[in-house]
């Protein structure tokens, strides 16, 4: 009798058309089935899931507040296993401190804090002992800068519910965690080469964290079973 190989291990990845997402994707599609979200990409999504042998990309715009419940019911619609999520989708819009927009805040809010801790509680019903969760957060959680205070903040609220998701989780035997990256190295939106100078001037090895820094160590804390409640910066030493 032939013996049926196992089903790969499932991970949905939001925002996972291009840069840090895109970087996650293609690193977890060696070995996982990769289901992965975008908004406003969806040539780049559509390509990327064409190169990869197990992947499907589907829309979603994480400002809606229905979008997350639609998004797991689309998932679990896919595939009834969960081994895998990773909060990658994020916004940020400049601002004048001094002139706070409440609308920008709130999208802000949702895309970066609030869809991924509802994503976690209505998807962890359903995950095993032995899933995790990973939340990609950002330095800037610790130090905000000034012309996207609101973006730093929303930061700092997805670290907190990274702890909290941490903690009611636990006993299930799910895993939550976070990264922070520093400035990363971006090509669908290159920095000036003056910006990139100060800031690698302000980091210890010397230069941008790239995005395959910031998926090795999504790997990394997705395998890492004595691992909850962390925040790991990915940020080659920035401003240490």
């Amino acid at each position: 009798m032939t013996e049926t190989a196992p089903s790969p291990p499932t991970a949905l990845v939001t925002g996972g058309a291009r840069g840090i997402g895109a970087a996650i994707v293609r690193d977890l599609a060696r070995d996982h089935r990769v289901i992965f979200t975008y908004r406003g990409a969806a040539a780049e999504a559509q390509a990327l899931a064409a190169v990869l042998p197990d992947a499907q990309a589907l829309p979603c715009d994480l400002a809606d507040p229905d979008a997350p419940a639609r998004l797991i019911a689309a998932f679990f619609e896919i595939t009834p296993r969960l081994d895998l999520l990773v909060n990658c989708a994020g916004t940020v819009e400049e601002e004048d401190p001094l002139g706070f927009d409440m609308a920008s805040a709130e999208r802000q809010m949702r895309v970066n804090a609030l869809a991924p801790a509802a994503l976690i509680s209505l998807a962890a019903p359903r995950m095993a002992s032995g899933s995790a969760v990973v939340n990609i957060t950002s330095v800037n959680a610790t130090f905000p800068p000034v012309a996207a205070l609101t973006y730093a903040a929303t930061k700092a609220a997805l670290e907190n519910y990274t702890r909290g998701f941490a903690k009611a989780l636990g006993p299930r035997g799910i895993r939550v965690n976070g990264l922070a990256p520093g400035p990363v190295e971006r090509a669908h939106a290159p920095r000036a080469a003056e910006l990139i100078a100060l800031i690698e001037a302000e980091t210890a090895l010397g230069s941008l964290a790239t995005a395959g820094d910031v998926a090795a160590a999504t790997r990394f804390l997705a395998e890492a079973r004595g691992l909850t409640g962390v925040i790991l910066p990915v940020s080659r030493g920035f401003r240490l």
